[in-house]
């Protein structure tokens, strides 16, 4: 029986719900009257239900499906204006005890190198990371309590916060590791974590235990309410996700946004982040042997549904899609995106060899993270480093309040110039630095809150004379 507010992975995510939610989309995707009437209440920027959003996926009219971009671009800009965050992924160990048939790191595998970061290693990473402007970082490990047991993410959080290298500093650590215990996630948040990040990979439970055969990770109740437990220790930044192409992605986006109601009606916010990841090639996976891998303009109806269905929520592409692909759903809905990006055990210092390969997947947008600022700056869009909310305490409930009342833009438009401002004095070509300068002094007038204008206008320039690290 569907219950959102449930605590019970099958009750909050319903097969039942999900196959009856389908069948109403499918049953009203060309009624015009309900999807521009759900259409029209969407732009009140208050989302749409998980039926509601199916609908609307569901549509096939392509004046109907031109009316949902214009809306998804106009709630984007509304609440993320043109900024869009910057991070990286650093894996830290690729050792793993699961069979997970869609990942190269899953047990069975022997053409894999097996790998796994000292401190010393991460010390020499994160300098890397540093020195190319990254500010954020999202950990990943397989899952293994030998060799990367919870203390040893703990400690690797505790040696990355710790690393200051000439004007670099990781400023917000988060971290996608397995589902673990509420003991272990109050242990993350006090080790300082950013968001914690789990995909669900499907919500189709029967899906899930054939794609997962062997290894804890077997367990769908145990990984499904994985968020719920992360919240009980304290985490109120969690990030979802599912891995489009295992299964078919109405299934799993009606679950998706199933699981974002449930946070917010059970645990009392929705999630700060969902990624949308599509399965690639990776060592011994073929993606081909997946049937339900979507393409390219479904690709970016989902993201737009998404951005409509849940306005306040972060949105994530990683370095997986093509420059292409990320250009077009940049508009759609995208807040967030990777640069620069290593899917090896390390690999920033030094690239792998090819017969010493540990990444998870293969990157599609192989570009430097100074070509991807630069190209995003010649987009119109301020590249931001920011990590002041998490600093600040802006976490949780008391983000989503103020990005509701439409206030978060006092903070997050200076805050993203003048951590753009950083980036260029530091590590910019010079191409980048002449762009950025005349994106930062186009934005500046769209503070609209004087004083707080004013004050950007003089930490811009103070960061010009060597400063560092000012924030709203």
């Amino acid at each position: 029986m569907y219950n959102c507010k449930s605590k019970n992975a099958t009750e909050f995510i319903d097969d039942g719900e999900i196959l009856a939610t389908l069948s109403y989309a499918q049953e009203n995707k060309r009624n015009r009257e309900l999807i521009d009437s759900l259409i029209e209440r969407a732009k009140d920027c208050k989302g749409l239900t998980h039926r509601e959003a199916a609908v609307l996926l569901e549509c096939d009219l392509e004046d109907e499906k031109e009316k949902m971009f214009k809306l998804a671009k106009e709630i984007k800009q509304k609440l993320y204006g043109n900024r869009i965050v910057m991070f990286a992924p650093l894996y830290l160990s690729n050792y793993c005890i699961n069979g997970c048939v869609y990942c190269p790191y899953h047990k069975a595998n022997k053409t894999i190198s097996r790998k796994k970061l000292s401190q010393e290693d991460i010390v020499r990473e994160v300098i890397a990371l540093q020195d190319m402007g990254h500010k954020r970082l999202a950990l990943e490990t397989g899952e293994d309590p030998v060799n990367s047991p919870i203390e040893y993410v703990l400690e690797s959080m505790k040696t990355i916060y710790s690393i200051k290298h000439k004007n670099g500093a990781i400023r917000r650590v988060n971290v996608n590791i397995a589902a673990t215990t509420v003991e272990n996630y109050r242990k993350l948040k006090e080790a300082d974590i950013g968001t914690y990040i789990l995909f669900q990979e499907t919500y189709n439970q029967k899906s899930y235990e054939e794609l997962h055969p062997t290894g804890p990770k077997h367990n769908y109740a145990y990984h499904t309410e994985a968020m719920d437990r992360a919240m009980e220790g304290g985490i109120d930044d969690v990030g979802i996700g599912v891995l489009f192409g295992l299964n078919m992605y109405r299934y799993d986006f009606v679950g998706l946004l199933m699981h974002a109601e449930h946070l917010e009606a059970a645990m009392g916010v929705g999630p700060h982040t969902i990624s949308i990841p599509r399965i690639r090639p990776a060592d011994d996976i073929d993606p081909r042997n997946f049937s339900d891998a979507i393409s390219d303009d479904i690709f970016a109806k989902i993201v737009a549904v998404i951005r409509i269905a849940t306005p306040y929520t972060g949105m994530i592409i990683s370095t997986r899609e093509s420059k292409a692909t990320r250009e077009h759903v940049l508009e759609l809905g995208i807040s967030q995106i990777s640069g620069g990006s290593s899917t090896s055990v390390g690999g920033y210092v030094e690239p792998e060899a090819q017969d010493d390969n540990s990444a998870q997947f293969e990157v599609n947008d192989t570009r430097t993270l100074d070509e991807i600022v630069n190209w995003l700056l010649g987009l119109g869009y301020i590249p931001s480093f920011c990590t002041a909310c998490y600093r600040e305490g802006r976490t949780g409930d008391r983000f989503m309040k103020l990005v509701k009342a439409g206030q978060i833009a006092n903070c997050c438009q200076p805050n993203a110039l003048m951590t753009l401002k950083e980036y260029l004095e530091d590590y910019a070509s010079p191409d980048t630095k002449k762009r950025g300068e005349v994106v930062i002094e186009n934005e500046i007038p769209f503070i609209t809150n004087e004083k707080v204008r004013a004050i950007a206008i003089e930490h811009l320039n103070e960061i010009k004379e060597g400063k560092r690290d000012f924030r709203f």
